[in-house]
């Protein structure tokens, strides 16, 4: 017993870490695969861009069909499959097949869509009120930990031969797959499937009495996913530059920096707020005006890499006060039957944020640095005002 107490966390922790590592890692060896691949930079982006853009898309099918079943039916085969693409994206790269290479990391999007969303979901079955929270809290952190060592990981492994990080993942994944099917335990989903008509009326009563707020929450998460990888994207590219001329594991060690606030918060953030909506809206509130204060000032003072880093990190700290407790609020919003949709969907925006920050924060840095800073200040206060004004949920949660 004492050992399911901790096992069962470790197991779902796991879950955002292999689906983490399989993207983030890949992102130090870009140039190099270039350059052996003989490809531009843009079909070397699509290599990443591409993996989040389909999980996004087949997230929502994943989440019904996870709701009509029991949900580690859906996680062990994303698993599985998630792997298997990620060694033959390795082959992929090996034999200097472009075509094979995207195709595998589509797959692996597609079964990504089925593993960190599903296990959301399942959180919010096994466990209530603070337990719920706290394990949401430390899979967000394992997510943000991920999003640490998945760069330096990547830079040390491409120091030995540029490819090595497509054969390495499978074996974390591996790894992972083996701890759910081992010490996840789930109950037999003994309710039968529910008739379609019958369960879309569901989905569209659940929007009908929530809309306000979860479509606020559902923003707020993807917005935050969104500035923090666009932000990262762009001090990755300023550490490159005169004077600091960083590269591979120098540079993944100091984009480790903010994300090490992230985690660090997000975990203790999951522990504090035991699904007291008060205290959970309070919480986003101050997430977002530490987002929006330090995006104020970057677009005032982002010349100076040691102040632009300072105002990051306050960035990306406010990100983890916010994207638990967000967590914390969507599962509990529902009841099992609907739950795997719900939490699909706003994991489907999250990857559109995460896709959509790298190439816009590109384009928008190479024409005015000040003007991205002031962009992304509009945006934040926009969801600091619309969390104020509709974000308004019971101040105990119950457990649906």
């Amino acid at each position: 017993m004492a050992q399911s107490k901790w096992l069962q966390p470790a197991a779902f922790a796991t879950v955002p870490l292999v689906l983490v590592l399989g993207n983030s890692m890949l992102v130090p060896i870009l140039p190099d695969m270039a350059e052996h691949m003989g490809l531009t930079s843009l079909q070397s982006s699509l290599v990443i861009s591409l993996f989040s853009v389909s999980a996004a898309l087949f997230i929502p099918f994943i989440g019904y069909c996870a709701d009509r079943t029991r949900r580690k039916v859906i996680i062990v085969p994303a698993l599985a499959i998630y792997g298997a693409a990620g060694l033959l994206a390795g082959f992929a790269a090996v034999w200097h097949s472009y075509p094979l290479l995207i195709g595998s990391r589509v797959i692996q999007g597609i079964a990504a869509a089925g593993t960190a969303p599903i296990a959301m979901a399942l959180v919010g079955d096994l466990y209530k009120d603070g337990a719920e929270s706290e394990l949401l809290g430390l899979i967000e952190a394992s997510n943000g930990a991920g999003k640490v060592i998945s760069p330096i990981l990547g830079s040390l492994l491409g120091l030995w031969i540029w490819y090595a990080p497509f054969f390495a993942f499978p074996i974390v994944c591996g790894a992972a797959l083996l701890t759910v099917i081992l010490f996840i335990k789930e109950p037999e989903h003994r309710q039968g499937a529910m008739p379609l008509k019958q369960y879309l009326s569901g989905m569209r009563d659940i929007y009908s009495k929530n809309n306000k707020w979860l479509f606020t929450a559902y923003f707020a998460g993807s917005l935050g996913l969104f500035i923090l990888f666009g932000l990262l994207v762009y001090l990755s590219d300023m550490l490159e530059k005169p004077p600091m001329s960083l590269q591979g594991v120098a540079k993944g060690g100091v984009l480790a920096i903010p994300l090490l606030g992230l985690v660090i918060t997000a975990f203790i953030t999951g522990k504090v707020i035991k699904k007291n909506g008060k205290r959970i809206r309070g919480i986003i509130i101050t997430g977002l005006i530490m987002m929006s204060a330090s995006l104020i000032a970057a677009s005032l003072w982002h010349a100076s890499m040691i102040v632009l880093m300072i105002f990051i990190s306050i960035s990306s700290i406010g990100t983890g006060f916010i994207l638990p407790c967000l967590n914390t609020l969507i599962t509990g919003a529902v009841d099992r039957s609907h739950r795997g949709m719900v939490t699909s969907l706003y994991n489907s925006l999250r990857f559109f944020g995460v896709a959509a920050g790298p190439p816009l924060f590109t384009w928008l840095a190479a024409r005015s640095a000040t003007w991205l800073f002031v962009m992304l200040t509009a945006l934040s206060l926009a969801s600091l005002w619309s969390v104020i004004a509709l974000l308004h949920p019971p101040k105990q949660q119950s457990k649906a």
